[in-house]
């Protein structure tokens, strides 16, 4: 059986094979850690390290790629950004729409630090409301945190205006570019980000374990390490402050995810992500189009193209589990079912009672035939579904 592969919100596979090939090639031919050796190896990683940076800066038009810290994905990313800046007594507005990488270190937060949370609701398609964000803000607002767009629906959420206003407050913008780094053509300084976090797995195409964190100039004084050690100083009487990357870096990179993430984002940006955006919009207005003809089918989430490659939808008389189980013991078509690490919005789209969604979500490599033999199968169970 052929699998049909559309979890890639998820973690994106296939890989190219030029990120295999990175990794591989590193892992055999070199292996060792940038650090403060002076040997070849050594210097060829640290370049490595540095051409990576580069790349990613390029990617996401970030002028300076030192700002660019090196984690293991955007959960960890999330999580130096929001324990590295926030304090006690400060407030963050954030929404019913994130993920849980977002949410559960700022409950850890607010239960340790007494911190203050707003969070904004959305609408039936899972956008939030950027008029509700602005009068959330105010002057002791340290720090907003949004999703640039839903894991769930895949609507890309306004951050024009509420950059404007969370800089007119002198609050800090972190954006969560999980589903739209790699899917999206995005600028930093446009979208007024002080923070970006992205993983390396999903729409960059590198290994699992791998990631980032864009520290703007209004973050980076602000912002501390949550983890001390490392390739810096070589003795307690070294005292010499450690660059902005190093110092947020602790320990040794993960070499081998990072210059995989690397060539992931030099297939993207020789590829062209405005050309991957329009291959995923395709797929969508087909995969949607199909659904909307069929009985017993819920679709949920945006209408327009105000989105990312993402679709929700259910089968009357079926769980999400049910259907995903079914495509996949009987078809080969892998899909993700549930709620997605991010189950506040389904209260807000309307899919709380039926235990979530069966979310498909796509790649470089899925094609229209792929979404044709999706429509054909997912019409057959929706066809038998109990009534």
């Amino acid at each position: 059986m052929r699998r049909i592969y559309l979890d890639n919100g998820a973690t994106t596979w296939p890989k190219p094979a030029s990120v295999l090939d990175a990794v591989d090639g590193y892992l055999r031919n070199n292996g060792a850690t940038a650090g403060r050796g002076i040997y070849q190896q050594a210097v060829d990683t640290a370049a490595a390290i540095d051409k990576a940076r580069a790349s990613i800066a390029q990617l996401i038009g970030a002028a300076d790629a030192h700002r660019i810290i090196f984690t293991a994905g955007g959960t960890d990313s999330l999580n130096l950004a929001l324990h590295g800046l926030l304090r006690v007594g400060d407030h963050v507005v954030t929404s019913v729409a994130e993920h849980n990488s977002v949410l559960r270190p700022l409950r850890a937060i607010e239960d340790a630090l007494g911190i203050q949370i707003s969070r904004i609701g959305s609408d039936a398609s899972g956008r939030i409301d950027e008029e509700e964000v602005c009068r959330a803000i105010h002057e002791k607002t340290r720090l907003v945190v949004l999703s640039h767009a839903s894991n769930v629906t895949g609507v890309i959420q306004p951050t024009g205006r509420i950059g404007d206003l969370v800089r007119e407050y002198g609050a800090l913008f972190l954006i969560d570019a999980a589903q739209t780094a790699g899917q999206l053509p995005m600028n930093v300084e446009s979208l007024q980000a002080d923070l970006l976090a992205a993983p390396g797995h999903k729409g960059l195409l590198g290994p699992l374990g791998s990631g980032f964190l864009y520290v703007g100039p209004r973050a980076e004084g602000q912002l501390v390490p949550t983890r001390q050690g490392g390739t810096g100083s070589e003795s307690e009487s070294d005292r010499q402050p450690q660059a902005f990357p190093e110092r947020m870096e602790a320990g040794n990179l993960n070499v081998p995810g990072i210059v995989g993430l690397a060539a992931g984002v030099d297939y993207l940006l020789d590829k062209d992500v405005s050309a991957i955006r329009a291959h995923h919009l395709a797929l969508r207005e087909l995969l949607c189009n199909g659904l909307e003809q069929m009985e017993n089918i819920t679709l949920y989430g945006p209408t327009s193209q105000e989105c990312v490659g993402v679709v929700s939808f259910s089968v009357s008389g079926y769980a999400p589990q049910e259907v995903a189980a079914m495509l996949d013991s009987s078809y080969g078509i892998q899909v993700r079912a549930g709620y997605h690490c991010a189950a506040d919005i389904h209260d807000y789209i309307g899919s709380r009672d039926s235990g979530g969604t069966v979310r498909i979500s796509f790649g470089p490599f899925n094609d229209e035939d792929q979404i044709a033999q999706v429509l054909q199968v997912v019409g057959q169970i929706a066809t038998e579904a109990p009534t």
